[in-house]
């Protein structure tokens, strides 16, 4: 059995699902795409291929056998894209949510159904249907949980729009001793610059006590504030519209002091290094082009 221990995003790592980009499938078409950045791509005939993408998550997995953490991969389902395991479930605490996202990915979820049955009934939480959530939306910080969300009237207009208040009313309910904070997150189904499409594509703690943040991912000035001023504005690296678009924020701890990052990333990796980050570098431009990157592959199951 897996004794799952997460309770914020830096604790040194022991155990994650990583995901895969075998087997991948053929570039979607325009109706098919979840996010604008995946649409710009695929209009561009640039969207990124399977013979690229495996050898930059290899890559990752290289940077844990490096540091000696377990790595657990989805079985293969025949052409479908199984790289974001983020999305499909996270770790709180010692409990495994099944995320609710959108319907056509639940075989997403039955390949990780190997990790899922080691971990203890009790501790498999699987939230009511009209709770949408996932897991790049749930960010954790000791005795808060932070979750990016939208309430607009027209949520269900935007295909990013992932996360809703009955999920955040409802991990809250089933976390009533930690602190839970929404976040209103901007959206647009059609400008990458200007949509946030989860929390981790604005916002990430890093070390103890820092964060990188993007000002304009964020719908409410005051929730953004309050962020900065939560951690301090000395502890804050705010990333531009451009860096947020390639993903600057969506990296990925191994520890309070060690960071996987993307090898494009040089002002802030310059900066992370400066703070007394290690740094190891992947390539990790292709798969970016989906509008996700290492936080996105990666759901931690063990933190010490």
């Amino acid at each position: 059995m897996l004794k799952l221990n997460v309770k914020n995003e830096t604790s040194r790592l022991r155990a994650v699902v990583l995901g895969t980009a075998e087997s991948n499938g053929p570039t979607p078409t325009v109706e098919e795409a979840y996010d604008p950045k995946s649409l710009e791509h695929i209009k561009a005939g640039t969207y990124p291929v399977e013979a690229d993408m495996i050898p930059e998550m290899e890559a990752v997995a290289a940077v844990f056998k490096k540091y000696d953490v377990q790595v657990f991969r989805p079985e293969i389902i025949k052409e479908c894209n199984q790289i974001f395991t983020r999305d499909i479930a996270f770790v709180i605490d010692d409990k495994f949510v099944k995320a609710n996202m959108l319907p056509d990915r639940e075989q997403e979820f039955e390949a990780i159904e190997h990790v899922w049955t080691q971990v203890p009934k009790e501790q498999r939480i699987k939230l009511p249907e009209y709770c949408h959530i996932e897991g790049g939306d749930v960010m954790l910080y000791n005795d808060h949980i932070f979750i990016g969300t939208y309430s607009g009237e027209d949520y269900a207009d935007y295909i990013i729009a992932r996360t809703n208040m009955d999920a955040v009313i409802a991990i809250q309910e089933l976390f009533p001793h930690k602190i839970v904070k929404s976040f209103e997150l901007r959206k647009s189904n059609t400008n990458p610059r200007e949509n946030a499409l989860h929390l981790d594509c604005c916002f990430q703690p890093v070390g103890k006590d820092k964060a990188i943040l993007h000002r304009n991912g964020f719908l409410v000035e005051s929730e953004y504030e309050w962020l900065v001023n939560f951690f301090g504005k000395e502890n804050i690296f705010e990333i531009t519209k451009d860096e947020m678009y390639n993903m600057n924020s969506n990296i990925f701890s191994i520890a309070e002091d060690v960071v996987i990052s993307e090898q494009n990333f040089t002002r802030l990796n310059t900066w992370l290094r400066d703070n007394g980050f290690t740094v190891e570098e992947v390539p990790y431009a292709e798969i970016a082009k989906q509008e996700g990157l290492l936080r996105c592959s990666t759901l931690p199951l063990i933190r010490d």
